[in-house]
């Protein structure tokens, strides 16, 4: 095995630590390497640390690795070592990461520092103090305790991060710090700089937001109760005791959905998807379904809210997809927009329009907006090299090309990419190329085009980027992709393709060209509006009221971020431009790629096959969406989520508050004398609200789906601490007591109902039936916990939401959709809980690869470093080989997306 580990990276703490452990279970090199050094060959941004197998897989997820160096050493898992785990990825983690920000970047100290943590460090003194156990998890050191201490320890040697009066803490900490293996670690590490040696890490990692610090306890409810003030407990239970008189009137519904003078107007895109295939998970993730949550989470808000999308049906792809079927480009359009809108009804998706760029109204709006950038001076024309077919009389855009592949010999490579060895091609590089129509060999030719000027127009992008930036809601990588751009100066873009299928080019001598898919595929959200609404202009020609939101892959960033402000703004007719550029990260299959050529991995037409109802589909994407960095879908996973948080968690909880008014109450809520312990229980679930909205507005997607399974993990323990089962049979006292907690639970599952339909609507409408929640309850959700149910209410049949699945239906999936891919390395979530079975799945070998540039253009790494594409890709982006035309004169292929 062989650890790479890196000097400052905080990471590599406890798994130098716990290398140490086990010293002597196997034969393990250790190797220092540099911060920016892509060790893992699928993974898009530096990982470190990873610990590579001797099969030559990779862990790289700092729990998972540790995990498996104390496997090694004869360790047996148990469950509160888990616990403590994911309290330390999901609660002390994004606490710890602002405190150590706070001091080592921006220089702060005391209890600027502190403030972020306290709690936290609180609440592992207080489960020290009452297990009265010098360790995490009992007598003995555990994996809890090596991955608490190397995340805390860059803080924590520091005494004056470590309070006096948490003595519990102390003790644990100084206990640990003392060992030989960490003392090794930390002088590994921090190099006797201390925090300081964190500083190039920490500086590179996004600014942290308004952090308050509030983690949520993985011990019993009570305690974490008592962290509440009296005035927040009784702003809770006034607003309780409102109920439903609280709820404002429900908002009339338009058609079509216009803006309002006065009240927030939402627009939300997600990025069109491309008409010439069947988008697969990882599409569905980063666009639609994303935009989807936020869309219904709008509604719920009573925001007026306007959510479209629609087929990208331009561009050599689709000329490409009709040649191989046998189509003309307008067929294979209609084709697919079925196959796309079908996909998107299954999944619930609530477009309020669902349309497609091959409509006049395209035509109007995108020549529209040429006419007037040409005619205000920010059009040029230029020369570009092409490959040109003599017998076809026609240039060749790249998916037009075949030859053979100059870096493998491969003789089936495309003119964008050649599919064996994975490589970017420029069309001009291939070797013996061939016209994919008539199989003649072209020649390269010059052919004139036209380029927006994008450097004339970078000094009002700044100058809009720099008002819009500030208090939005881009996301990090959105940010950074856009900046890097700007970092070394824009370069004039190529706007026009030799092509027949797509909006023709308004001017003379360009009669046989047509605009590039890229320049006219944004400006499909306006001309889909249009054919929803003759008054289109009321959203995107109003920046004044309309805040949009768009919803992407970070490949399409350029696009939406620079692109199409640049041209908007030159056109200078007040357009709507971006608020709020959310961009995910990219969504693996096991590892893997997908790849519908070699059946690898789930589409969107195959989900429906496997007997899997949709929203369990939504639920899993959204918990693993990939926000800050790359995440996999993997079938062990699902299973996991399913039986754990769906059925053993949620389904569980919301059934078993059902049934106790059923059985004990005869379908009737039980009166609700409230104590203090339930007054307490009413403010915790208030904060938890509060916390998901908070969330939510930021478009933090999955963390607030976190909200939901935490209430419903309180509510469980609030049922069985109380056990109404038992009280029902006891005392008058008692019997009014299992009421109590019968009418609190079953108004926990109303609102869990109503928290679940941005993510899970047709359950939302499911419980919501069987609780026979009243229409406007179901239609609003406040920032309070109200009683929606109260006495007296009669509620109808219940019965289980979620089903079981099953080790053997989920293995037989798994080979259904693997193609002719080995299993690799699993998700890290599953990775963290079960990493020797993650090991024992791992089939492909990692690729030794020189370290890869990060491009600035598409975001990704290069995968051809040494070559020419490389020179094209490596961090200036300005040749990016997956951004078609990135430097203006040249026209590589282009990755489109998703």
């Amino acid at each position: 095995m062989r650890l790479f580990v890196s000097e400052g990276a905080p990471g590599s703490l406890p798994v130098l630590a716990a290398a140490g452990r086990a010293q002597g279970r196997a034969e393990l090199l250790i190797s220092t390497v540099g911060p920016e050094v892509c060790v893992v060959p699928f993974l898009t941004r530096p990982k470190v640390p990873v610990l590579q197998l001797d099969s030559g897989n990779y862990l790289f997820s700092t729990s998972a690795i540790c995990r498996y160096f104390f496997l090694l050493s004869g360790w047996e898992q148990d469950d509160l070592t888990n616990q403590w785990l994911e309290w330390e990825a999901t609660e002390l983690q994004p606490a710890l990461s602002a405190a150590l920000y706070y001091l080592v970047v921006q220089g702060k100290k005391g209890e600027d520092v502190l403030g972020p943590v306290r709690r936290a460090l609180t609440h592992i003194d207080q489960s020290l103090s009452r297990r009265s156990c010098p360790f995490l998890a009992g007598e003995t050191e555990s994996l809890a305790d090596i991955v608490l201490w190397g995340a805390l320890y860059p803080l924590l040697q520091d005494p004056a991060y470590l309070p006096e009066e948490l003595g519990a803490l102390h003790s644990w900490f100084q206990t640990l710090s003392s060992q030989e293996p960490c003392q090794r670690a930390a002088e590994t590490v921090l190099k006797q700089q201390g925090v300081l040696a964190l500083r190039p890490y920490l500086q590179k990692q996004p600014q942290p937001g308004s952090f308050e610090g509030r983690a949520v306890s993985n011990e019993p409810e009570e305690e974490e109760l008592a962290t509440l003030s009296e005035e927040e407990i009784a702003m809770a239970v006034t607003a309780w005791e409102k109920g439903l008189e609280s709820l404002p009137p429900l908002r009339p519904r338009q058609n079509p959905v216009l803006p309002v003078p006065g009240e927030r107007n939402v627009l939300i895109t997600s990025a069109l998807p491309y008409v010439n295939n069947v988008p697969h998970l990882g599409n569905l993730i980063g666009c639609v379904l994303s935009a989807d949550v936020f869309a219904r989470y709008s509604r719920l808000r009573q925001w007026n809210t306007l959510y479209l999308c629609g087929t990208d049906e331009y561009g050599t792809a689709t000329e490409t997809k009709a040649m191989e079927e046998g189509l003309t480009p307008q067929e294979i359009c209609d084709k697919y927009h079925a196959i796309h809108a079908d996909i998107y009804r299954w999944f619930n998706i609530s477009f309020d329009i669902f349309g497609r760029t091959t409509t006049p109204q395209q035509t109007k709006i995108t020549q529209d907006i040429f006419q007037r950038l040409l005619s205000r001076g920010f059009v040029l024309q230029d020369t570009v090299e092409q490959l040109r077919c003599e017998r076809c009389a026609r240039f060749l855009a790249d998916r037009f090309v075949e030859g053979v592949c100059p870096f493998c010999g491969y003789e089936e490579a495309r003119g964008d990419q050649c599919d064996k060895c994975g490589k970017l091609i420029n069309a001009t590089e291939l070797k013996k190329p061939q016209c994919k129509v008539c199989r003649s060999c072209p020649v390269v030719k010059s052919s004139r085009h036209l380029f927006l000027d994008l450097p004339k127009l970078e000094k009002r992008l700044e100058e809009w980027l720099g008002k819009t930036l500030p208090g939005s809601d881009w996301t990090p990588n959105a940010r950074f992709i856009i900046r890097s751009w700007l970092r070394d100066g824009l370069k004039p873009r190529c706007i026009t393709r030799d092509l027949k299928w797509g909006t023709p080019v308004p001017l003379e001598g360009f009669e046989d060209k047509v605009f590039y898919v890229w320049f006219d595929a944004t400006i499909g959200y306006l001309s889909i509006t249009a054919n929803y609404t003759d008054q289109w202009e009321r959203w995107w020609k109003n920046p004044e009221q309309v805040n949009l939101y768009q919803f992407m892959a970070k490949d399409n960033v350029p696009f939406h971020g620079l692109v199409f402000p640049c041209s908007a703004l030159g056109a200078e007719d007040n357009y709507t431009l971006v608020n709020h550029l959310i961009a995910t990260e990219y969504l693996n299959y096991e590892d893997g790629k997908f790849s519908k050529s070699r059946g690898v991995g789930v589409f969107g037409d195959m989900a429906q096959d496997t007997g899997i109802p949709a929203d369990i589909w939504r639920f899993y994407l959204l918990y693993i969406r990939p926000e800050g960095q790359d995440s996999a879908f993997s079938w062990t996973d699902m299973l996991l989520k399913n039986n754990s948080e769906l059925l053993n968690n949620l389904g569980n909880f919301i059934n078993r508050a059902g049934m106790f008014v059923s059985k004990f109450f005869g379908g009737y809520v039980p009166e609700m004398v409230l104590t203090s312990d339930d007054r307490r229980l009413l403010a915790h679930v208030t904060l938890e609200l509060q916390h998901y909205h908070q969330l939510l507005e930021k478009v933090r997607i999955r963390e607030a789906l976190r909200s939901i399974l935490t209430i419903s993990r309180h509510g469980n323990q609030y049922i069985q601490v109380n056990e109404p089962w038992k009280r029902i049979k006891g005392s008058e006292a008692d019997r009014q007591r299992a009421g109590t907690v019968t009418g609190l639970a079953v108004n926990i599952a109303a609102l869990l109902s109503v928290m679940l339909q941005p993510y899970m609507p047709t359950v939302s409408a499911t419980i919501q039936a069987q609780l026979q929640l009243p229409p406007p309850a179901c239609s609003v959700l406040l920032t309070n916990f109200l009683c929606t149910l109260p006495a007296g209410h009669q509620i109808g049949t219940v019965s289980p939401l979620f089903q079981k699945l099953e080790n053997d239906q989920i293995e037989s999936l798994r080979q259904r959709f693997g193609g002719d891919q080995l299993p690799v390395l699993l998700l890290p979530s599953f990775e963290l809980f079960f990493p020797v079975l993650a090991a024992r799945a791992l089939g492909v070998k990692g690729q030794s690869t020189a370290p890869p540039s990060s491009c600035r253009g598409c975001g990704s790494r290069c995968t051809t470093a040494g070559t020419s594409a490389d020179r094209r890709g490596d961090k200036t982006g300005q040749h990016c080989p997956r951004i078609e035309g990135a430097k203006g004169r040249q026209e590589p292929g282009c990755c489109r997306g998703g």
